[in-house]
């Protein structure tokens, strides 16, 4: 089976990495940044005006049957400014990982934009969140800046799985990770497996670089979340490989410029952003089926997510995965099966109870694939063999964009002057 693929066009972006390997964000920002808006309590533009993809997944039809109300995220990141007038009332009691001061403040404006790009009201003119009526649960760890002014749990991010799995958080979000496997993480991951949470982890910043597999991301039991543009290709930053699962809009959104929270920026969310917005896409499936396991929600993203007519059924690409998040098409067009409970999507193998809260770990040797095998060598270079504007065809609702057409049939890669297709093998 020949994996799925879009167009991809060059695109900047970064994936910061923290003492070794340990828990790096994955930043958001590009090359360029247009400042806009003001102080908080009085921003100058209407921040829901910029965020393109809300008009184009939607939302106001989604809405009307869900918010993401009775959904818990918990947020695995720089901390949460509770008092943004986007946030009030939206954040609930979280934990200090880094063991620093004991709070969960927000050191940097990266977890905030999560925060908000996931549960945002919009308040104030600020950033509406795509499940406002979800909260969030703040899980504060350590990048390299702030262990560099603070002593640090060097297991923070450790920590944080482990409280967030035995929380009441039914989504965990980890907008970062680094190029390195412990085992202590690995444990974490496979605990919050077991307890029947649905991970979500950003794949990586570096695919026009190194493309090195990131974890949290690269492990099987975790969503692995590449980035798209407002054209649905995916950008050329977004780490490519078979550990990519699904992926999301991240490019020209705004967010917040720093930790004094004056004013939002303009530019690249990178594979955070893209995190965010599927973790808040699988909140309003859950919250519209309550009664679902997260197998089932996964498994309605997956085949609700917005492909190309050339898409070939079973495929999986190692750019966009499973697709492009469509939560309208799964709540209000009733696109994907929920199937069985009991069997996860991503490793296809069967769990204790179903993902509920006394599941248990997957069986020991469910593996992602090669890593290896996830980089596209110069040498395979060739032109490509696909019109990607005839891949870009929906019949149903979400047709303004390609991100919504589904992204895609064919993934050109800008190597060495000249675009390569990359045509993988990888089961669904």
């Amino acid at each position: 089976m020949t994996a799925g693929i879009s167009q991809v066009r060059k695109r900047s972006g970064s994936y910061a990495f923290r003492r070794g390997p340990l828990f790096a964000v994955a930043v958001i920002g590009a090359s360029a940044m247009v400042v806009v808006g003001a102080a908080p309590a009085a921003v100058a533009e209407d921040m829901q005006s910029k965020q393109w993809y809300l008009d184009a997944m939607r939302v106001e039809d989604i809405w009307k049957s869900t918010t993401g109300e009775g959904i818990k995220i918990a947020l695995i990141d720089s901390g949460v400014n509770a008092s943004t007038p986007s946030l009030k009332g939206q954040v609930l009691k979280g934990l200090d990982t880094t063991e620093t001061d004991g709070t969960t403040d927000d050191y940097n404006g990266h977890g905030t934009t999560m925060a908000e790009l996931i549960a945002g009201t919009g308040a104030g003119g600020g950033i509406k969140g795509l499940a406002p009526g979800a909260k969030i649960i703040p899980m504060r760890t350590a990048n390299k800046e702030f262990e560099e002014k603070h002593k640090s749990n060097s297991l923070d991010n450790v920590n944080a799985i482990r409280a967030a799995a035995d929380g009441d958080a039914k989504i965990i979000n980890m907008s970062g990770g680094s190029e390195f496997l412990t085992s202590q993480e690995k444990e974490a991951v496979k605990y919050a497996y077991g307890k029947g949470k649905l991970f979500f982890a950003a794949v990586g910043n570096t695919g026009h670089k190194d493309n090195k597999p990131g974890y949290p991301a690269n492990y099987p039991e975790v969503v692995g979340v590449a980035a798209t543009d407002r054209e649905g290709e995916v950008a050329t930053y977004s780490n490519h490989g078979d550990f990519v699962d699904i992926a999301a809009p991240a490019n020209d959104l705004p967010r917040w410029c720093d930790e004094t929270f004056r004013k939002y920026c303009m530019g690249n969310g990178g594979t955070s952003a893209a995190t965010a917005l599927a973790s808040a896409s699988a909140a309003l499936i859950w919250s519209a089926n309550p009664d679902w396991t997260a197998n089932q929600v996964l498994r309605v993203m997956f085949e609700s997510a917005g492909r190309g007519d050339d898409w070939k059924p079973g495929t999986v690409s190692n750019y966009l995965g499973h697709g492009i998040v469509r939560p309208n098409a799964a709540i209000n067009r009733g696109i994907g099966k929920p199937g069985d409970p009991d069997v996860s999507p991503l490793t296809n193998e069967r769990t204790t109870a179903g993902g509920s809260s006394d599941a248990g770990a997957p069986k020991e040797g469910a593996a992602k694939e090669d890593d290896a095998a996830s980089s596209l060598p110069d040498s395979d270079a060739k032109a490509p063999d696909t019109d990607t504007a005839s891949a870009a065809k929906d019949t149903g609702d979400d047709s303004q964009l390609g991100l919504i057409l589904g992204g895609a049939a064919l993934v050109a890669v800008l190597a060495g002057g000249a675009f390569a297709v990359v045509r993988r093998r990888r089961s669904a």
